[in-house]
């Protein structure tokens, strides 16, 4: 998958929420700011 252009839209992607339930980018697009902070093999030992 070829890396996004800074400042270009995100693609659409879903992900659990805390309450179990399906959020996708789109539910928000327009409406709110949206932060996706990634920290990869964060919770892992070592």
């Amino acid at each position: 998958m070829a890396e996004p252009e800074v400042g270009s839209a995100a693609p659409d992607f879903y992900l659990s929420s805390t309450r179990k339930e399906k959020i996708s980018l789109e539910d928000y697009r327009g409406e709110k700011n949206i932060l996706l902070a990634f920290f990869p093999l964060d919770f892992t030992p070592g």
